[in-house]
């Protein structure tokens, strides 16, 4: 469900706002995560350069959520299928 709610805001709808890590809060120090969420959506949205912007590791995280997505799909097609 995930996906499908990312793909229907807008690539920005995450760019504004206070940071959540904790890192940033606790010491202002960005991590290796900082920026991945509003990575992932601009390049869902195939906004490449954007999500590049944002976090570098966004090329290894898709393809990793996209297998980890399709995985899930698969597992709750079979459940469906099994349902009495």
């Amino acid at each position: 469900m995930a996906p499908l709610v990312l793909l229907v805001l807008p690539a920005d709808f995450f760019d504004n706002g206070q940071t959540v890590c904790l890192s940033v809060l606790l010491f202002n120090i960005k991590c290796y995560g900082c920026g991945i969420t509003r990575a992932v959506q601009h390049l869902i949205h195939f906004d490449f350069a954007t999500a590049w912007e944002y976090n570098k590791l966004v090329v290894a995280v898709v393809p990793l959520l996209l297998i980890v997505w399709v995985q899930e799909l698969i597992r709750v097609r079979k459940l469906i299928k099994t349902w009495p």
